[in-house]
C-alpha cells in the first residue's frame, strides 16, 4: 500500500531538514518515511525530533526496556509500521535478544522478563489499548521497582510512540526496506 501523503524528496529539503533526516537515520539505521512525510511540515518535524532526542537519551530506563516499551504499546495500538520500527530497533540497536523479542507476549509467564520489565509491559499494554485501560494497580506495581522519574521515562516512551501510531495508522506510512527485513527475518519466521 502507498501512504496517504508521500515522503518529501531528501533532495528536495533544506539543510536544516537533511540534518533532521541525518540523526533519525542515525537513530534507526535508516531514513524512515514517517520521517520524510513530517518533513512537509518542518516545524512539526523539529518538535517531534525534540521529543525522539529525550524519550531516546540514556537515562533511567534500559535502552532495550524503552524499545519492548515502544513495541508493545504499539502492538495494543494496532500499527504495524510502529510494530516493524520497534522490532528492528530492540533486536539491531538496543541489544534486546531476538528471542526475548520474538517471546515479548509471554513476558507474564516466561522466566527471561523480570517483574520490573513485566510491570512496565502491562502498562504498556493497557496504556495503548483504545480506550486506554491503565489503572492505579499499574502504577502501584511500577512503584515497587521504578522511581518516579523511570516512569516518566515510561510515559514519555508511551505518549511518543501514541503520536507516532496515530501518525502512521492513518496516513497509512509505507513500510521501508530494512525493518521489512529485519520483521520477516526475525519475526514472521517465528510463527
Amino acid at each position: 500500500p502507498m501512504s496517504r501523503i508521500p515522503p518529501a524528496a531528501a533532495e528536495t529539503l533544506s539543510d536544516d531538514m537533511r540534518e533532521s533526516l541525518a540523526y533519525a537515520e542515525s537513530l534507526m539505521g535508516f531514513v524512515a518515511n514517517d520521517v520524510l512525510t513530517m518533513a512537509h511540515w518542518p516545524e512539526f518535524l523539529d518538535a517531534v525530533k525534540s521529543v525522539v532526542a529525550v524519550v531516546y537519551a540514556p537515562g533511567q530506563l534500559d535502552a532495550g526496556l524503552k524499545r519492548l516499551v515502544a513495541h508493545v504499546v504499539s502492538h495494543a495500538a494496532g500499527c504495524t509500521y510502529c510494530q516493524a520500527h520497534t522490532a528492528h530497533g530492540a533486536v539491531e540497536l538496543a541489544g534486546v535478544d531476538a528471542d526475548k523479542l520474538r517471546d515479548v507476549w509471554a513476558f507474564e509467564t516466561d522466566d527471561r522478563f523480570s517483574e520490573a520489565e513485566r510491570a512496565a509491559l502491562r502498562l504498556a499494554t493497557a496504556a495503548g489499548s483504545v480506550p486506554n485501560e491503565t489503572t492505579d494497580t499499574h502504577f502501584s506495581a511500577l512503584r515497587e521497582h521504578f522511581s518516579e522519574r523511570a516512569i516518566m521515562e515510561l510515559m514519555g516512551v508511551i505518549s511518543l510512540f501514541g503520536l507516532l501510531n496515530r501518525w502512521n495508522q492513518t496516513l497509512a506510512t509505507t513500510l521501508e526496506e530494512k525493518p521489512a527485513a529485519f520483521v520477516s527475518r526475525y519475526v514472521d519466521d517465528a510463527d
